[in-house]
Formats: structure tokens, sequence, C-alpha cells
């Protein structure tokens, strides 16, 4: 593969990350517009919702099987556009007052993003062996990029009344010019199994049984489940426990939204230059301070610092644990799987247990589970070494191998 090609392709993985988060915070921000449109009470509005959580599992779900059987790119492109053309079953949710349709365009949404996401990090594996650079935290990082553009344009457009459909559409119109670019510059075969006696062996010793692979998806689940948490419950926890008010909660949100982002670009430099292990150490033990000082210090002087710290920590461990994944051995799609599968399952059944601890303990000693579970993730971040591949230049696509491990 030429160095245009190489990077060509890394731009397209950079724009794939960044249009789930472009549209997804695109929805997320008008979520208080659909709700009044659809005269939804609480709860109902929670039924709608669910329709996300339940096709971002299918998805995830699926995924490695297609990806093995198909390669990357038609699982990205159909992944894709089904996100993309579900912005436009929302809008007409929306303009219809319809909560089925609404939630049917999130099941949607859910699908193709689940999916997407399994092949897209596929992808970012076999660039980084092609590569020899570390670049799933930075390709992650277009995602955190994503979701602050798509929520400034957001608010941009609440404060000036635009319609929500008129919105949506209108994102749905960027998106889909931006997906076609992109996929065009993905190779075919990526990730799909050519040979019987891999299939053989991988259905002989199935992932799920490898001792190194549910390590690393232990430290997943801790720093998934610390950044879902922020996701779900920091500008509450900010009002209720630490007594700010709501646009200083949002702002501090703001602020740890920043750190995922920063920690996510410029952390492929970190994990090259000191390893994966201890990156992913240093990550949560990062994570489990910052979370320490917002539940036990009484002070918006050191919470909101920490808060960042909390952000920073948490920014690289689902995508270097996942880079991890696919590098811990053969049939990397299904390990990628795996692991995207656990992070998934802290991202969207966690939350909601913590709000149901929160109600009966409070919120601050709700989030002791959550350090607790980091502090144990310390110790599993050995299981992320590995040994190093050299890079390859290649004209001739093959089926993705471990990338290279400066992590």
């Amino acid at each position: 593969m030429t160095d245009h090609a190489v990077r060509r392709r890394r731009t397209a993985l950079f724009i794939l990350f960044l249009i789930p988060g472009l549209a997804l915070s695109s929805w997320v921000t008008r979520t208080p517009d659909v709700r009044d449109a659809l005269h939804a009470s609480t709860s109902e509005m929670g039924l709608v919702l669910f329709g996300l959580s339940a096709g971002a599992m299918i998805g995830v779900l699926g995924s490695g099987r297609l990806v093995a059987r198909l390669g990357t790119r038609p699982v990205i492109g159909a992944g894709t556009l089904l996100m993309v053309l579900s912005l436009g079953v929302m809008g007409c949710g929306a303009l219809a007052t319809s909560a089925p349709f609404v939630t049917a365009g999130l099941f949607l949404f859910g699908v193709g993003m689940g999916a997407g996401d399994v092949a897209v990090n596929v992808d970012g594996a076999d660039i980084e062996k092609i590569s020899g650079r570390t670049l799933l935290p930075t390709i992650h990082g277009f995602f955190s990029l994503g979701t602050v553009i798509g929520a400034c344009l957001g608010i941009l457009c609440t404060a000036v009344r635009f319609p929500v459909h008129w919105h949506l559409f209108a994102v749905v119109v960027a998106t889909a010019a931006l997906a076609v670019y992109a996929c065009r510059a993905i190779p075919a075969g990526i990730g799909r199994t050519a040979a019987a006696a891999d299939r053989d062996a991988a259905s002989a010793s199935p992932v799920w049984k490898d001792r190194r692979l549910l390590l690393i998806g232990g430290v997943i689940l801790a720093l998934a489940l610390a950044e879902g948490t922020a996701n779900d419950w920091l500008p509450l926890l900010m009002v209720d426990d630490h007594g700010l008010d709501a646009s200083l909660g949002s702002a501090v949100f703001a602020g740890f939204a920043a750190a995922m982002t920063v920690g996510r670009i410029g952390g492929g430099l970190v994990v090259d230059r000191i390893g994966r292990a201890r990156t992913l150490r240093i990550s949560a033990l990062s994570a489990a301070l910052g979370l320490a000082v917002v539940i036990f210090v009484d002070s918006p002087v050191l919470v909101v610092p920490a808060v960042l710290l909390w952000g920073l920590g948490t920014s690289l461990g689902f995508p270097v644990a996942l880079s991890a994944a696919g590098d811990s051995g053969p049939d990397s799609a299904a390990r990628v799987g795996l692991a995207a599968t656990i992070g998934y399952i802290a991202f969207l059944v966690g939350p909601p247990g913590l709000g149901f601890l929160g109600d009966h303990y409070g919120l601050s000693t709700a989030m002791i589970v959550v350090l607790g579970i980091i502090v144990i993730a310390v110790f599993l971040t050995p299981a992320a070494g590995a040994q190093h591949t050299q890079p390859v230049r290649s004209h001739e696509t093959a089926p993705p191998t471990p990338p290279r491990t400066p992590r």
C-alpha cells in the first residue's frame, strides 16, 4: 500500500469516527425539543431512548461475524448508511409527532453505530500495523471532536428555534457526503477470514475462552463505565452533591469532554513512547484519582481539575484496550467484537444501575462502585502488553494481523 493510500485511508477513518459523534450529539442536543413535540413523559421518553440501546447491542453482537465473512468495508458502509438514514427517520418522526417513528429511527441508528464501530476498529487496528504507528486513540478522538461540533451546532439551532426535523435533515445531507467520500478509501477484504483452517481453529477455541482477552475486557469494562458514568451523571453530580448551578454543571461536563478529546488525539504519542500496558495503568490510576476527589472532597476548587483528570484518565481506555484485544491472538474481528460488546454493556447498562443505587444511597456513594472497579482494572492492565510487530508496506490487501505494539 502506497504512502498516499495509507494517508487517505487514515483520513477516511477519522471521518468515519467523526460522523457518529456528529450525528449522535445532533440528536442528543435536540431531545428536549423532541420530547415536547411528542408530548412524552419522562418514562415514555425512556422507552423511546431504549431503542438506541437495543439497536446498539444487536449491531455489536452481529458485527464480528459479518466482518469475518464480508470484510470491514461493506459492514462500515452499511452501518454508516444506516446511521445517516436513521437521522432522517427520526426527523420524520419529530415532524409527524410519532413516538414509534422516533423509536424506530433510534433503533436503526443503534444497529448502524454498533455494527460500524466494531468494523472501523478492526480497520483501525490494521492501519496501525501497516503504518507502524499508534492511531486508534487519535481515531477515537475524532468521535469526541464530532460530539463537540454536533453539540455546538445543536445548541445554536436550539437557541434560534430552528425546527428539529430540518436540523436533522441537514445533518443527513452533510454526513452522507462525508460517508461517500470516506467509504471509498477503505480497501476490500480487511478482517475477512480467508482460510477454512482459521475458521475451524476459531470455532474450536472460542475467543471468549482466552484468559488474556478477558482480562483486557475487564480493563475496557472499567474505563468504559467511567466514561459512560460521566456522560450520564456528571452534571447532576456537580449540581446535587457539589452545589454548582446547572450552567456550571454543564460547563464542568464540557471540560470533561474536552479533556477526553485532547487525551485521545494526543494519546498515540504517549502509547508509542511508554507502551500499551503502562499507558492503560496510568490511565486507570488517573481516572481513579480524579473520581476519588470528586466523591470524597467537597471543594469546587479541587473538584474541577479532578474532573479533568477523570476525563484524561478515561480517554485512552477504550481505544487502547480495543487495540490490545485485536492484537491478543488470531481472529482479530471476533476479538475486537467481544471487547467492544463488553464496552457497550458498560456504557449502556452501568449508568442506569448507578441511578438505581443513587436513588437509595446517594449519587456520590454509588460512584464508589465505579471507583472500586477502576482500581481492580489497574491490576489487569499487564494483559495489554504484547510483542513488537514490524510495520508492513505492501501493495496487496491482506486480512488484519496484530498491529505493531508500542502499547
